[in-house]
């Protein structure tokens, strides 16, 4: 069986549109490769619980969690009832059980066997024993650990036979610290995997605002004529968190905001938001938008990283500790000094729609705040016979309650002078619909089982938007200039407020 085939037969079950998967997946094997970990335990497992309960697994679908723990599958079982249980609605005790009975642990150290090592041979072979004889059917490797694993793992599993033409490879972000970096995990893992089975994830893509922005430009008439430089002043992203770094500034070290966070989430809500309409209803066609918008990026080089970036690192305050002391994590180095843990960027992109209008990504820790939000603003009407207007602004909120707000001028009740005020027009999903609304782990890992890649990224879509990333990332590390400071709670480093103030613009702050 070709590798084509797993394309083309996934299509009996995507009738209608690329960001929709049907309810019903075929039997597949699911394989977490660190699947006692964080992110298994507080958003995968949970995730295909949710599945499992809205009937969107199969009855044959297998969870194989492996990792060294060492675990019976009754051990992971009860780990799993331990953990898991009360972060999600158990309402039906039979459906929770049927979900445990999936779940199967085995455990293998893959450091071992890449240094050489090759005691902990019995695992794979454990794994190879529980897949023998089910070729046929589907296989998702879910690579939920660091990505220098990435590679050896995909070896491994080519070693042990257990590739198919059916099998499929997730890749949890960040996909390398850099261009070089990605490019060796791509083809390390290209070697064993043909790119239709790669399913590079950012789970900012499954949010339902994120889809939901697709469908508000390309299925309504009224929008799409003005989403261009000759209606809209400027665009915000911002994904702002409350919360610091305690006990992973080891990790935060050698990562930075601008790579945990611009180099995927932001660049990836860019995209949606600047992206062409796609020619056709087709998977691919939306990511070949989108990696139009970021080929036509204006490069940031050298002394241009001053004017057009900023940086910050949080430091004590409100009874809160600056990054150097968060509780839990190792001693500060000289290097510890110069992480950003706030990065503001005025990106440009290149092309008829939207030449001069400056895109303002946005992202720090220690916020006020915790709010992802994309904010268009359009510019003023043309000569307005009333006084006191504002402009229009179209505001998407991802979280922390996903909606949508289109910000309009009214006449404030009342006689005698015409007084206006910006008033809003909102979408609230949680009020509106009263389905309830999946996380996006649910989405992505349904669309994975369906073999549907329009919401996961492409090989060179990663690359591009390394390629704009690494002279930023060069411009920071050659400069003498430290991360500007940022009390910590507050709403970031005074340059980040410049860099739109030299404008006559400002950061759209949530009202309160």
């Amino acid at each position: 069986m070709s590798v084509l085939s797993l394309v083309d037969r996934s299509s009996e079950y995507l009738p209608v549109s690329p960001l929709s998967t049907s309810a019903t997946a075929y039997a597949a094997d699911l394989v977490v490769f660190g699947g006692t970990g964080d992110l298994s335990m507080r958003k995968l497992l949970p995730a295909l619980y949710h599945c499992d309960r809205d009937g969107r697994l199969s009855p044959e679908t297998r969870i194989i969690a492996m990792s060294r723990g060492g675990l019976t599958d009754d051990d992971f079982r009860g780990k799993v009832d331990a953990d898991v249980r009360g972060q999600v609605p158990v309402d039906d005790p039979g459906g929770w059980r049927r979900f445990l009975g999936r779940l199967h642990h085995v455990s293998v150290d893959v450091g071992r066997r890449a240094s050489g090592d090759d005691t902990d041979l019995p695992g794979w072979n454990a794994l190879a024993a529980l897949l023998a004889g089910q070729e046929e059917r589907d296989r998702v490797f879910y690579l939920a650990s660091p990505p220098r694993t990435f590679g050896p793992f995909c070896r491994e599993l080519a070693a042990a036979g257990l590739v198919t033409p059916r099998s499929r490879v997730v890749l949890e972000k960040p996909l390398g610290h850099d261009l070089v970096s990605a490019r060796r995990i791509n083809d390390e893992v290209g070697a064993i995997f043909d790119e239709r089975q790669i399913f590079r994830i950012d789970h900012y893509l499954g949010k339902e605002t994120v889809q939901n922005l697709l469908v508000l430009r390309f299925a309504n008439a009224f929008l799409e004529p003005i989403w261009n430089s000759l209606w809209i002043d400027h665009v915000q992203i911002t994904v702002a968190e409350t919360v610091g770094t305690p006990g992973r500034r080891g990790y935060y070290d050698h990562a930075g905001a601008l790579r945990d966070m611009v180099q995927n989430h932001l660049l990836q809500l860019l995209c949606m938001t600047a992206m062409e309409p796609p020619a056709r209803n087709d998977r691919e066609a939306i990511r070949d938008e989108k990696v139009k918008v970021l080929q036509s990026l204006l490069p940031i080089t050298g002394t241009e990283a001053d004017r057009f970036t900023v940086r910050g690192q949080y430091t004590e305050a409100a009874g809160m500790p600056g990054y150097l002391h968060e509780p839990g994590s190792t001693p500060p180095t000289e290097a510890s000094s110069r992480v950003e843990t706030f990065a503001a960027i005025r990106a440009e992109i290149r092309n008829w729609r939207w030449a001069g209008v400056p895109f303002y990504l946005r992202t720090g820790k220690r916020m006020p705040r915790r709010t992802s939000e994309i904010v268009v603003q359009f510019k003023d009407v043309p000569h307005s016979i009333f006084p006191g207007g504002t402009p229009n602004r179209l505001v998407l909120r991802l979280q922390p309650e996903e909606g949508i707000e289109l910000h309009i001028m009214a006449k404030e009740p009342g006689a005698g002078e015409v007084a206006l005020k910006p008033v809003p027009l909102s979408l609230s999903f949680g009020e509106t619909f009263t389905t309830r609304v999946p996380e996006a782990y649910e989405r992505l890992l349904t669309d994975v089982l369906a073999a549907n890649p329009t919401l996961f990224m492409r090989r060179d879509e990663v690359e591009a938007a390394w390629r704009w990333i690494d002279p930023i990332l060069a411009a920071w590390e050659s400069s003498a200039e430290l991360p500007e400071p940022y009390p910590a709670g507050s709403t970031g480093p005074a340059g980040a407020h410049e860099l739109l103030g030299r404008s006559g613009r400002a950061w759209h702050e949530e009202e309160a």
